[in-house]
């Protein structure tokens, strides 16, 4: 297994062709391809190729000469191109298979359908366009073998888009109908491009190419599905119907929590360009002492943001709702009344969320600061816990579970911000309290593992909303993050002793006892689902698949497993 080992590549050799990481998103990879169209599958290919040529070029170029050296990634991960370039087009194909599956039993599945398969486009664009983005800075490397994966990689991108123009021209009849979703698509790559330079530019040594390919085409289809289903209600010379599909089956909920989050997004511009505006306009204020000015100036932008905050929640954002759904009490409104609604289990699965987070915290908290318990154990034990709370929520009350996945995430990007910006009083006491938290992938300027937990339980569940055919889905983050990493860990960190590869950690006693907890777990989840009165239809032999691959992967990853691993298990558990 050694021979699988992640290649670190040196200036004088070229990089391996073949890794444990990159065998094991190629197998994924054709798991999802194989199940797919051959229409739809082949840009998938024709992507993997372009992404796994991107990567050897830039594994094989030194470090001091570089052309893509002025991008500081994480220390110690691999560049992860190209499973951060076909994760989120898997996922999306995957979902589009499983669409396919339920198109006879739903009124609205070909509207839905149709909707998807742009989704689909439209995340493959983005990351192909981030591909070629790196390609045209990786064009000047001075090495041979570099030169030889810029045109196997440009190769597989012309490959791609003759695919995409073929498509689109056997299913319309008009140019209009390909030029505008053409048009579409080049905004989606652009507003790729321009996102991930920025997420390297501003947060140096945060992430890897992989996780910021991943991280910046989802932003891009999530504002994409925003801007879409906004132009849809607009009146303008197009409709929606000649312009995109969108589905009119979109219920409040989502509309809420995608309104709510995309503020919070949208919220560090308002806030820098409110401050932007009061430096302009006090540049003629009196003069202070040094420390007098950085106190003003601090209590100035604490409560420019509260206000910021405060303009977005109680205005934008009920403007948004109201305008895309039709909505007419304001978010929170809508907020109260849906928790008070069917309350007695609501109310008492809230108390239970704050009973069992209230003791773990404060356990944790306390092991943290007085122990000295291996950092990497005690992260896990947070794992255990969301087992804890997710997982009677998903079966007894999974609407309600997505409004509490959407505020959650809400309340950890506000105290984000709040730690950054040093905001008065919080600033100070946040970031004391989530140092307690970090390891080697958070820095000073971005703690993302508690975001990367929630996310990873969250966007399984968020994706299988309305998709009912394979109950286990929605259950993908939980199983393999809460279970699978936390035994691999705890197991492999114990008991371990072969390793996967000998530079690696991993170890097959970990990966194996993974492997057999979600294997287990998925047998008492059928049990408690059929028992429920769902109708299960789950292949064992797919499942099997499922948690194999994606226990590979967290053997041979460096990348934020967190973020990979419930993706690439939610993929293959919906085909």
């Amino acid at each position: 297994m050694a021979g699988f080992a992640r290649a670190t590549a040196s200036p004088s050799s070229a990089p391996a062709l073949l890794t444990g990481e990159r065998l094991v998103v190629f197998l994924f990879a054709a798991r999802v391809a194989l199940a797919a169209p051959a229409g739809l599958a082949a840009p998938l290919a024709a992507l993997a190729a372009a992404a796994l040529a991107v990567e050897l070029a830039v594994d094989g170029s030194a470090p001091a000469s570089s052309p893509l050296r002025r991008f500081r990634t994480r220390p110690g991960a691999s560049s992860g191109i190209l499973l951060g370039a076909t994760t989120l087009p898997s996922v999306m194909l995957s979902r589009l298979i499983q669409r396919s599956r339920l198109l006879s039993a739903d009124p609205n599945g070909p509207e839905e359908f149709a909707y998807l398969e742009m989704q689909y486009w439209a995340a493959s664009i983005s990351c192909l366009s981030v591909l070629a983005f790196f390609l045209w800075h990786l064009r000047r490397a001075p090495s041979n073998g570099i030169s030889k994966y810029f045109k196997y990689g440009s190769l597989s991108i012309a490959l791609y888009l003759m695919t995409y123009f073929l498509s689109f021209l056997l299913k319309t009849d008009g140019g209009l109908m390909v030029m505008t979703n053409m048009v579409y698509m080049l905004c989606h790559g652009v507003a790729a491009v321009i996102l991930i330079k920025h997420i390297l530019e501003k947060f140096p040594s945060c992430s890897s190419f992989g996780e910021a390919l991943l991280v910046s085409s989802g932003l891009v289809l999530y504002f994409g599905d925003m801007l879409a289903h906004t132009l849809s209600k607009m009146d303008f010379f197009m409709s929606s119907k000649e312009f995109i599909h969108t589905p009119g089956t979109r219920s409040d909920m989502t509309t809420i929590i995608q309104g709510n989050l995309l503020g919070l997004f949208l919220l560090p511009l308002l806030y820098k360009s409110s401050l932007q505006f009061w430096d302009y306009c006090g540049m003629e204020g009196k003069q202070q002492t040094q420390a007098a000015e950085e106190h003003t100036r601090k209590r100035i932008g604490s409560a420019v943001f509260y206000i910021s905050l405060l303009v977005v929640l109680m205005f934008l954002v009920p403007s948004w709702t109201h305008l895309v759904q039709g909505l007419k009490v304001h978010p929170f409104v809508w907020i109260i009344n849906y928790m008070f609604t069917d309350s007695h289990e609501r109310l008492a699965l809230c108390a239970y969320w704050i009973c069992v987070i209230y003791v773990s915290v404060r356990r944790f908290y306390s092991i943290s600061k007085q122990s000295k318990t291996e950092r990497i154990l005690l992260r896990k034990y947070y794992h255990l816990v969301a087992v804890l709370i997710f997982s009677p929520a998903v079966i007894f009350q999974p609407a309600f579970l997505d409004l509490a996945f959407g505020a959650a995430f809400a309340v950890f990007l506000t105290l984000e911000m709040i730690r950054i910006w040093e905001i008065y009083p919080l600033g100070h006491v946040v970031h004391q309290f989530m140092n307690a938290f970090t390891d080697h992938r958070d820095s000073e300027i971005l703690i993302v593992s508690h975001f990367s937990l929630l996310l990873g339980c969250a966007l399984p569940k968020w994706m299988s909303s309305g998709l009912n055919d394979r109950p286990l889905a929605p259950f993908a983050g939980i199983l393999s993050l809460g279970i699978g990493d936390t035994m691999a860990s705890m197991i492999g960190y114990k008991y371990g002793v072969l390793r996967w590869s000998k530079t690696g950690k991993k170890t097959i006693e970990g990966t194996a006892a993974g492997i057999t907890s979600v294997l287990a777990a998925c047998s008492i989840l059928v049990s408690l689902l059929a028992s429920s009165g769902y109708i299960l239809s789950q292949n064992w032999l797919s499942l099997l698949i499922a948690v194999t691959l994606s226990g590979l992967l967290e053997a041979y990853t460096a990348q934020l497993d967190n973020a990979f691993i419930p993706l690439v298990f939610y993929s293959l558990l919906c085909l």
